[in-house]
């Protein structure tokens, strides 16, 4: 789960984070009212849209008066963003982040994450910042300074002086990133988080350090443990389709082919869709009904799929183990007949009661395929969709 820069910015105040004078507005009036309050003879106004690359494409803009903070607000507020984490539609600008400006002596990267290399909770710094971290990596990796922390130890004080010391920080500005990254390390374990990043931490004309910008990435898996965090989601930052999906327990992805897939168990669904592609095929989605399905759910997964009007055929692949054959054909029909299928499907079971799912398959009157393996499968699935 992503939260927008304004709330990560919130919580980093919350575990003693040092971030730049700034306030949430929602419209151009309280863009102006929080300039006003803040005070200065400038200010940023940043579009709160859960992707990274926003400077690059103009949804980070400086203002000098508070006529241009209301111009800048009302040219962003409404307005979709494109950058190159979207997609070609981007996403809803709803909310600004209003800040004041600092002036800027240098800028580096900083991020906390999990190495699952070395299983370990990991920083990872940079005198490059305000770059992408990917294109440190490629480009200089010389630059990066990697400090696993052990779990039964926690952060020390001696790996915080050695990533000070490796970004040319002096002074006081030791014991500064020393309290940020202690803040960024117990915000990571209280709250479940995969990844938090400031890009860029900046070290002001004054020499003080500031998170200008914020990050955070949060485990969907833990996040039902965090009612705070939770309340923070934005659906309207995500897919509806893969909105509608968490309701019913699915597993959904939208993806750009014309192939739709349902499958039991993530991996299985990677392998499906791997084999999809191989066969000259695009797969519409990445679709997991999960172990313990049922006639309901299997009947949703068919909604959410056809919901996709660029779907031109349907592949089911479902190895029966916790979940039964006969109750994944149960919901196959049902759904065909709800929703009243026009495509074609093509099914491929094993497993438990495969026999008796196949069975309820065979001579329907209706457009569904049968399939032998997952190749054959895949290789039909292709030929339909071109077909039609």
């Amino acid at each position: 789960m992503n939260i927008h820069e304004y709330q990560a910015k919130q919580l980093f105040r919350a575990y003693g984070i040092a971030v730049p004078q700034g306030m949430f507005a929602s419209t151009p009036e309280a863009a102006v009212q929080v300039a006003s309050e803040l005070g200065g003879e400038g200010w940023v106004v940043k579009a709160q849209v859960h992707a990274g690359g926003r400077g690059k494409v103009g949804g980070v803009k400086v203002s000098k008066s508070l006529e241009q903070v209301a111009e800048i607000s009302e040219e962003l507020l409404g307005k979709r963003l494109v950058t190159i984490q979207t997609d070609h539609l981007g996403l809803p600008i709803n909310s600004l982040l209003i800040e004041s400006l600092y002036p800027i002596k240098r800028e580096l990267y900083l991020s906390i994450l999990v190495d699952r290399a070395t299983e370990r909770v990991i920083f990872i710094a940079s005198v490059a910042g305000g770059m992408d971290i990917e294109a440190i990596a490629h480009d200089s990796p010389e630059q990066i300074i990697t400090v696993p922390v052990h779990p039964a130890a926690g952060l020390q004080a001696n790996q915080s002086r050695k990533v000070a010391y490796n970004l040319g920080l002096k002074g006081a500005q030791v014991k500064e990133l020393a309290k940020i990254m202690q803040g960024m390390y117990d915000l990571f374990i209280d709250k479940d988080a995969t990844q938090i990043e400031i890009n860029p931490l900046i070290e002001t004309e004054s020499g003080d350090l500031l998170a200008l910008d914020a990050k955070i990435n949060f485990d969907d898996n833990a996040v039902a443990l965090h009612s705070d965090i939770l309340a923070m989601k934005d659906p309207t930052q995500e897919d509806d389709k893969e909105n509608y999906a968490q309701k019913y327990g699915l597993n959904y992805i939208t993806l750009e082919g014309n192939i739709g897939c349902m499958v039991n168990g993530a991996g299985l669904a990677m392998a499906t869709m791997d084999l999809v592609k191989l066969k000259g095929g695009q797969p519409a989605n990445f679709l997991d009904v999960g172990g313990g399905t049922n006639v309901e759910k299997v009947c949703e997964a068919f909604k959410l799929i056809l919901s996709d009007s660029s779907v031109k055929a349907v592949l089911v692949n479902i190895f029966g183990g916790i979940v039964q054959c006969d109750v994944i054909a149960s919901g196959i029909l049902a759904a065909i007949e709800q929703i009243h299928v026009k495509v074609p499907v093509v099914v491929r079971l094993e497993g438990t009661n495969v026999e008796q799912g196949r069975a309820l398959l065979t001579d329907t009157g209706l457009n569904i395929y049968p399939a032998e393996d997952l190749a054959h499968a895949a290789e039909q699935v292709v030929a339909l969709a071109e077909a039609v």
